[in-house]
């Protein structure tokens, strides 16, 4: 995915190296950012199932951030993901205004190790989140390096675009009215049913992350060769049951919160293929047909 040349938000609050050391019984920061990797693929995300942020107090903050201490890899990944979400601002005010309304951008916060939001407290073991407390997307940026890494992804914009433009699903879902009766509806059930309506918000915000690609490359040409195959495979491992069976040795798909590889697969790419903004998982009345 090309990115050069490209305008970066100002809808930017870097944390990074705000929140001091991590505290005790944290562990360290590989740990932490390998827990952050499979927390999020799991189900980590703390607004779509409830909040499972961390209970630890904050450590002590510094007043300024100084960015001589981040590496040369983290600043690109820090203007890589402004860029990005700048697109999202450019998608998002365009989508909506041809629906008739008003696009309200979040704003990225960027942390390292923890972080405090208006859903409480967080480390980056839950992973890329999104708060519509203070509509605010949370991003530890260890947590692409990690995953670039593991699943195989260097060098692909794209994979952590589709991360981002989930994130931004949520809130896009928080703007329409979805988000806030789904989790109504959530308190309202059991868990099973609300595990399903789970994996609703989720697989929506995977076709919103498609929208948002179709409506980028229409825009701006910016897809390359592999891009959106490179996104599939990312879809395919953060499936419940891929991840379930990777870890327990079988699925549980009452426990699923997130939807499976196939699904998760089948949404982004409807939503890559068609940009229609009128499609949603909560209009299929069957579960088992999404």
């Amino acid at each position: 995915m090309r990115l050069d040349g490209r305008r970066e938000s100002s809808n930017v609050e870097d944390r990074r190296g705000m929140s001091g050391k991590a505290v005790a019984g944290v562990g360290g920061i590989g740990a932490v950012i390998v827990a952050a990797l499979f927390a999020w693929m799991s189900g980590g995300d703390p607004l779509s199932a409830g909040l499972q942020a961390a209970q630890e107090q904050m450590a002590a903050r510094t007043e300024t951030v100084d960015e001589a201490n981040f590496t040369e890899e983290e600043q690109e990944l820090a203007s890589d993901c402004k860029k990005i979400l700048a697109s999202t601002e450019d998608v998002w005010g365009k989508v909506f205004q041809e629906m008739g309304g008003t696009y309200t951008p979040p704003t990225l916060v960027l942390f390292s190790n923890q972080v405090q939001s208006a859903c409480g407290n967080a480390t980056a073991a839950v992973g890329p989140f999104y708060c519509s407390g203070d509509q605010k997307l949370y991003i530890d940026l260890s947590f692409f390096t990690q995953m670039k890494r593991q699943l195989g992804v260097e060098g692909n914009t794209f994979a952590y675009a589709y991360v981002i433009a989930h994130e931004i699903g949520h809130h896009v879902e928080n703007l329409t009215g979805t988000l806030g009766k789904a989790h109504q509806a959530m308190n309202q059930t059991d868990k099973v049913q609300a595990n399903q309506i789970s994996v609703r918000l989720e697989l929506l915000a995977d076709y919103y992350a498609g929208v948002w690609a179709h409506y980028e490359d229409a825009m701006n040409h910016s897809m390359e060769y592999g891009d959106l195959e490179k996104g599939l495979e990312l879809a395919k491992a953060i499936g419940d049951d891929w991840l379930q069976k990777k870890a327990q040795g079988r699925a549980t798909p009452e426990s699923f919160t997130h939807g499976t590889s196939d699904q998760r697969k089948r949404w982004l790419k409807r939503g890559f293929e068609t940009g229609d903004m009128r499609t949603s998982t909560f209009s299929i009345q069957n579960y088992n047909d999404l």
